[in-house]
């Protein structure tokens, strides 16, 4: 409606031109929204040399009011003045461009190369004027500002266009004594019956419905007078009970009245207590979205594990690592927790900084010791040779490839530590340098050790039980070592295929407590192979056997290398040599091809609620496999040419069985074969006929059933007594 009024009013833009915005304006009207009409209008008034404010007429409720003036409006003069309609023809008279005397300002701020927002401000204090008050600058009446104002845009004196602003704007209900403080005194009640005004709950502003609060006028009480707050809430303290001595009429009181009155004072009211003690409230702060200021790491005296090791600087220490799934260059080093991590980078240049350029000096860094102390990083170089343990991918070409020297390939680190601090730190740095033409794909070492003397610090598995997910600890007794007779931790290994899938790529991966797997890799074989069964079964066993190097398994989450108690001996099914294998010149029997570790777990006790699971035993045994050569189908290749290669599986898979609990002795002969007197299997339980005169029983208080036990064993001999036997025992003795 803005839009259409403004529209509308044209011609107090141009006087020759009252059709063209009209018609312009009826049809965009029908096809476009209200933002493209107004660039439409913009356009059109531009190219006419025309200025237009948009809208053309509004109504002002409040001392703010701005407008849009679309067009020509370079050489554009503002003025303002209050008008009035006529008293014969009830219009408004044509735009004039001197100013009046009003009460508003006037500004322009320039919104584009076409537009200027023209805004105005109502210097007026919208306050409503207290009683005999003097002070002008307030609103003597409710409505405060009732006028029309008339807004003309002149070039050379000459008036182009008008903007028509009704104002009706009503007082503030803001007493004159209002601040900003940011504390409330709030009256002490604890000495008052009631508090003088409780429904006055804004400080120096009059409360809605609240005819005590002392900051409303007389002409703001007026406007809810007749809706106040009831009762001791809205300040309306009830009379005294008829049963004071004070409230004693003659007129209506009995004689007996003054015998039996009471005197309580009036500040013991039942309403003490009903507000809170008075006291300074403080304003809290806002909510505030700027982002926070994150404070340096707080310095560790003495680390833990898992706490991060420091710099001198109190900042962390960091070395690359993986975090979902992908490496971090600027990841902390966590005390006590081994990791070796390979992260790849893609190079089509020499690398410029850290952590593939690297320099000794730079690594040689001084740590906090986490015991008051510091130590400083050892730095050992060493070149590599075999760089295909880094190299992949490469591209090749006659050109002379790019060389990169002294290129970073591995950081390991060595943490000697001793209680909760560190002794001495050396670093590996391992360089080599590399030759690519267009990319090559670089695979860096990062790793951290924690060595107590020479003894690696490895992580528990659970305290005392085996936690699910962590890994099944194994080992091996120590016979040659400074620790003979102790068990030398290691792992439980099955296949972890990577790339290509082929067992000379494949990785292993540690078994996991309480978790089912089944993994594999591929294996190439000719038929040349197949020849040679024995060697091709050797073969095999070596990779199978390469996974599980242990002898021994831990029982429990913790064990103790020095206790052989805490350790179980793995159980292995051992091959039979003296089977005879249907061997042929193309194919080979009994190749262990399936390695399957069986683990028997049971639950030990409860910790804190949580079950303890322990492991009882682990059994490793094998399939065999009969592997030939499938000459049908489409690919005959490797039976024809000896040293064509034929992929076969080999696998590994874990079984985790709960071996179940016995919870009490076997039953007899006779609780299986006579269940009359089973309490658990019948409704009618003989064995517990005295329960209810037990301590057990919590049915109702143990002095109520013992008494009315002993009713009803008082009953039973009577009628025993006086019952069919006794009165002919009676009648015999007669």
């Amino acid at each position: 409606m803005r839009g259409q009024s403004a529209i509308a009013s044209g011609h107090h833009c141009c006087q020759g031109c009252e059709e063209g915005p009209a018609v312009l304006h009826t049809a965009a009207q029908q096809r476009l929204p209200q933002l493209s009409r107004v660039m439409l209008l913009i356009a059109w008034a531009h190219t006419q040399n025309l200025v237009v404010f948009q809208p053309s007429r509004l109504t002002a409720t409040g001392p703010d009011v701005s407008a849009l003036l679309l067009g020509h409006t370079s050489d554009t003069v503002l003025s303002l003045r209050s008008v009035s309609p006529s008293n014969t023809t009830g219009l408004i008279g044509s735009p004039s461009c001197g100013n009046g005397v009003t009460q508003w300002v006037l500004t322009t701020v320039q919104a584009g190369k076409n537009a200027v927002w023209v805004q105005l401000r109502l210097r007026k204090n919208l306050r409503l004027c207290g009683k005999n008050e003097t002070d002008a600058d307030c609103c003597p009446k409710p409505l405060c500002v009732l006028e029309t104002l008339q807004v003309s845009a002149c070039v050379g004196g000459t008036p182009r266009a008008s903007l028509l602003i009704q104002a009706e704007i009503h007082a503030r209900l803001v007493p004159a004594n209002a601040g900003a403080g940011n504390k409330t005194i709030i009256p002490n009640q604890v000495y008052q019956p009631l508090g003088s005004c409780p429904c006055d709950l804004t400080f120096r502003a009059c409360d809605i419905r609240c005819c005590c609060d002392k900051d409303c006028s007389v002409e703001e009480v007026k406007l809810f007078v007749s809706h106040c707050l009831p009762g001791p809430f809205g300040g309306q303290v009830p009379a005294a009970p008829g049963y004071q001595c004070s409230e004693q009429s003659s007129a209506n009181s009995p004689d007996w009245f003054p015998f039996l009155c009471v005197n309580s004072p009036p500040e013991n009211s039942p309403y003490l207590g009903l507000f809170y003690q008075g006291d300074t409230i403080t304003s809290k702060p806002g909510p505030s979205f700027q982002s926070p200021v994150l404070s340096a790491p707080l310095p560790v005296r003495a680390y833990i594990q898992g706490s991060p090791i420091l710099l001198l600087t109190d900042q962390y220490f960091t070395i690359p690592q993986r975090g979902l799934e992908q490496c971090v260059n600027n990841a902390p080093v966590p005390f006590l927790e081994n990791f070796n991590v390979n992260c790849v980078t893609i190079l089509r240049s020499c690398p410029a900084g850290l952590p593939l350029q690297t320099q000794p000096t730079n690594l040689s860094i001084t740590l906090k010791d986490g015991q008051g102390g510091d130590v400083v990083v050892d730095v050992i170089d060493e070149v590599a040779i075999d760089m295909s343990l880094f190299i992949s991918n490469t591209v090749a070409t006659l050109d002379e490839g790019l060389v990169c020297e002294n290129v970073t390939l591995a950081l390991d680190y060595t943490f000697y530590w001793k209680g909760n601090g560190l002794t001495n730190v050396t670093l590996t740095r391992t360089v080599g340098t590399i030759t690519f033409n267009t990319s090559v794909a670089l695979t860096t070492r990062y790793s951290a050790v924690f060595l107590n003397g020479d003894l690696m610090s490895e992580p528990n598995s659970g305290n005392p039980g085996y936690q699910v997910g962590r890994p099944v600890i194994a080992g091996t007794l120590d016979t040659l070592g400074n620790k003979s007779g102790s068990v030398q931790r290691t792992s439980l290994n099955v296949w972890k295929p990577v790339s290509d899938g082929l067992c000379s790529t494949a990785e292993s991966k540690p078994v996991l407590f309480g978790e089912n797997s089944t993994s594999g890799c591929l294996l190439p074989v000719s038929r040349q192979d197949l020849t040679r069964c024995d060697l091709l079964r050797d073969a095999v066993t070596s990779l199978q056997a390469a996974l599980i190097t242990a002898t021994y398994v831990a029982k429990s989450g913790n064990p103790d290398p020095l206790i052989m108690t805490d350790w179980a001996n793995i159980s292995f099914v051992t091959l039979n040599s003296s089977t005879t294998m249907d061997d042929t010149t193309s194919s080979c029997s009994g190749v262990p091809s399936h390695q399957h570790i069986h683990v028997l777990s049971l639950i030990t006790g409860m910790v804190e609620g949580r079950a303890q699971r322990d492991i009882h035993s682990l059994l490793v045994s094998y399939t065999l496999s009969h592997w030939a050569l499938d000459c049908g189908g489409g690919d005959s290749s490797p039976c024809m040419d000896p040293l064509e290669t034929k992929l076969f599986p080999i696998t590994s898979s874990v079984t985790f069985t709960d071996i179940p609990i016995s919870t009490g002795p076997p039953k007899t002969r006779f609780q299986v074969n006579f269940t009359e007197y089973d309490c658990n299997r019948n409704d009618v339980c003989w064995p517990e006929l005295a329960f209810p005169m037990t301590k057990y029983y919590t049915g109702e208080p143990y002095s109520q059933s013992l008494a009315k036990g002993l009713i009803l064993i008082f009953f039973f001999i009577t009628a025993s007594i006086l019952g069919t036997p006794w009165r002919q025992i009676r009648q015999a003795w007669a």
